[in-house]
């Protein structure tokens, strides 16, 4: 027999069914409660809540462990390329060679952007967020690619990931006010976006291995983290049956936020704040100590996570290469690795699990390599590209999916009379 957990309201039993995932995730389905009991549950933030049955991504916080589809992060990560996790995202499975070739051969037919849409961009103002820039011009691509049947949708899965990359670039570019450098079709998903972002015209540009390696990395680390706010946003959005562009610029704009993607982004600006104040690591280590100094160290620690971030190690290793390759010398770089230091072997955050995440050392990375810290985010939603196609996928695929519909606990004032202006004084 099925296991079900017993709810006791008001004098009256409820038998509700108990799920158990592959992983031996235990659920409890409240799907009928509302209408046998009246009631719901409350649960600010969704934090203990489950929205769907999803495929896709497994995470053990307590035990370090992310997988995509099954495979571990660790081994896609050494392996694979980010068009393969792509493809095991979206699809399932992994590609066979012959796939692999057509999606990679898809994939570069449709980089290239209407040449109408790169008047959009001298609409937005210099300096304009390149976040805005991305969400405004994926949400555009639907008066190009309209969703007309399930064909259509299949092939705006590629035109999105093909074109995502490229307004991404050109978004850099129109920040840095330079000309827009088009997709090489000879170049890797990776390579195209270095080449577009840093390339300029009548300069030879070589896609470093070194730096295209650490793309692929960052990107396949990125692809996929479960219902995390920018994730259920487009499976929210999804859900009324809107369109896949609208529904990933929703997360996009989602995932903007500074307690989203905007984490590697506050890291920098945390290294930032540390250099003008004199670099004395030692000073701000002893406030984020201190709770009432108000200060807290950015890029440690992670609210899934209770023992190290497994996309932090690989990072790490990462990190080490491209300061490596690059020899930079940039003070908040040697601020950042006196942090790490730190952080690996004091007490006060090795008691509390506060490691250094992925967000640290992506931003480090980032920052080495030369993207501007406004951009660090629109690498992230590159990232996490596949794992939103893949979810907004299969909530669509799934005939017994409905509408989301969240309800409330209402406190607000109770029925009263409305009283006309003139007797109000």
């Amino acid at each position: 027999m099925s296991k079900t957990a017993k709810l006791v309201l008001d004098g009256k039993e409820f038998d509700l069914p108990v799920i158990v995932g592959t992983e031996n995730e235990v659920g409890v389905d409240i799907t009928t409660l509302r209408d046998r009991s009246g009631a719901i549950t409350l649960d600010s933030g969704y934090a203990n809540t489950g929205a769907c049955v999803s495929n896709i991504c497994y995470i053990d916080g307590e035990a370090g462990i992310l997988r995509y589809r099954g495979y571990p992060v660790e081994q896609l990560a050494e392996h694979a390329k980010f068009t393969e996790v792509a493809y095991l995202l979206i699809y399932g499975e992994l590609p066979t060679l012959k796939q692999l070739l057509k999606f990679r051969e898809d994939l570069t037919y449709h980089s290239m952007i209407h040449e109408d849409m790169k008047k959009f961009f001298d609409g937005f103002p210099n300096g304009a967020h390149p976040m805005a820039v991305l969400s405004s011009m994926v949400a555009s691509l639907s008066t190009y690619y309209p969703e007309s049947d399930e064909k259509a949708k299949d092939r705006n899965i590629i035109r999105l990931l093909a074109k995502a990359k490229t307004i991404a670039a050109y978004a850099n570019k129109k920040t840095l006010g330079q000309p827009f450098m088009y997709p090489r079709n000879e170049l890797s998903y990776c390579g195209n976006i270095l080449q577009m972002m840093f390339a300029v015209p009548c300069e030879a540009y070589h896609v470093d291995p070194v730096l295209e390696d650490a793309m692929n990395v960052l990107l396949i680390l990125h692809a996929d983290h479960e219902q995390n706010c920018s994730t259920s946003t487009v499976r929210m959005v999804g859900s009324s049956q809107a369109n896949l562009y609208a529904s990933i610029s929703a997360g996009i704009c989602a995932l903007w936020g500074p307690l989203h993607g905007g984490a590697n982004q506050a890291v920098i600006e945390m290294l930032e704040e540390i250099h003008r104040d004199g670099g004395n690591v030692d000073k701000y280590v002893a406030m984020a100590k201190d709770k009432t100094s108000g200060f807290r160290l950015m890029g440690f620690g992670h609210r899934v996570y209770k023992n190290f971030d497994p996309r932090a190690k690989i990072l790490r290793k990462t990190c080490d290469s491209v300061l490596e390759r690059l020899g930079v010398h940039d003070p908040l770089l040697d601020i950042a690795k006196k942090l790490e230091e730190i952080a690996l072997r004091d007490s006060y955050f090795v008691e509390r699990k506060l490691y250094p995440n992925v967000d640290f050392y992506s931003g480090i990375i980032y920052k080495a390599m030369g993207i501007p810290t406004e951009m660090f985010t629109v690498m992230f939603a590159l990232g996490r590209l596949p794992g939103w196609i893949a979810h907004w996928k299969e909530l669509r695929d799934d005939p017994k999916s409905r509408i989301n519909r969240p309800r409330q606990i209402y406190n607000g004032a109770g029925i009263r009379d409305f009283v006309p202006m003139e007797a109000r004084g």
